[in-house]
């Protein structure tokens, strides 16, 4: 099968954008539950491609083997249901109803099941939220078969680390539109493109993922904490990795508009929507974002902080 092209109209809550989806690769989305259930909702309804997100309901009195037998059959899979069992993980609750089944063991059933469907251009919905390592794999290895027979793949996530991990090319959709999120592939010894900007116009933050290196604009980071001694970038509700400690991280970021703002914290003073005065000597900064995040403001900061805005 050939690569297939998304094209996404503007609506209210969604932003327009052209997607190419490979065959030979699995591509993610990363965005918010809002635009995340939006675009879901156009795709099956507008352009009219199902969107799997393991909703819909499964015959819980039958048994795993009974269930993909009954799948296999219904969507003309001409794989051996053993087979089938094995590839999912499945084969040791072959026999036990599906309703004494826990999550990671009916999300494989609706993996096999989707599988069987053999439908062209795939798309997930959350695939591996609140599941095990070993169904996590399972579904990784079934991407990989997925890729061998050129079958497009779209990956929705709302957790930027499942984006990541799954997608061999990642996006992040936002309101003004859909951007790829930049990974550094650790190659070395490649030679600069002729015109290329400068590394200073080019400074990111970077974080680890698993085994891959994200790549965050200084202007999207919420705030920055220590734990554990490793510095953490913090954005919204989730929190990445980073191979520097606070104090090194501090210098670089303070012309982006940084300020250290207690010895465990760093903020970017673009996203502080208040100071909080709890007692005398006890202050916060209340952050601008999704879930307006509470950080402390040490007291012997707050006139600097204070100064800093008052100077705006």
């Amino acid at each position: 099968m050939t690569n297939y092209k998304l094209e996404m109209p503007d609506s209210e809550i969604l932003p327009s954008f052209s997607l190419t989806i490979p065959t030979s690769c699995t591509t993610a989305i990363y965005s918010d539950s809002d635009l995340q259930a939006e675009l879901a909702n156009k795709l099956e309804k507008e352009i009219h491609i199902p969107v799997f997100d393991g909703r819909e309901e499964l015959y819980e009195r039958l048994t795993v083997e009974q269930n993909i037998n009954f799948y296999r059959k219904w969507f003309g899979c001409t794989k051996p249901v053993s087979e089938i069992l094995v590839m999912f993980e499945l084969h040791r609750q072959a026999d036990v109803p599906l309703r004494k089944c826990g999550i990671s063991e009916v999300r494989r059933v609706f993996y096999a099941k989707y599988y069987m469907m053999a439908a062209a251009p795939i798309v997930y919905r959350e695939p591996i939220h609140g599941v095990d390592i070993l169904t996590i794999n399972t579904f990784m290895n079934m991407l990989k078969k997925l890729a061998d027979a050129n079958i497009p793949v779209l990956i929705l996530a709302s957790n930027l680390e499942h984006a990541l991990l799954l997608g061999d090319t990642s996006y992040k959709l936002q309101d003004k539109g859909l951007t790829a999120i930049e990974m550094d592939s650790g190659d070395k010894g490649t030679p600069k493109d002729e015109g290329r900007p400068s590394a200073a116009s080019l400074f990111k933050i970077t974080a680890k993922v698993e085994d891959k290196l994200i790549l965050f604009d200084p202007p999207e980071i919420d705030y920055i904490e220590s734990q554990d001694g490793k510095a953490m970038i913090v954005i919204n509700d989730e929190s990445f990795a980073m191979d520097e400690t606070l104090s090194s991280i501090e210098k670089k970021l303070e012309r982006y508009g940084f300020f250290r703002c207690h010895r465990s914290y760093i903020v970017n003073l673009q996203k502080v929507r208040e100071i909080i005065t709890w007692s005398k000597n006890t202050y916060s900064i209340r952050v601008d974002n999704k879930i307006q995040s509470t950080i402390p403001l040490s007291r012997t900061k707050i006139q600097e902080i204070q100064e800093i805005f008052s100077s705006k």
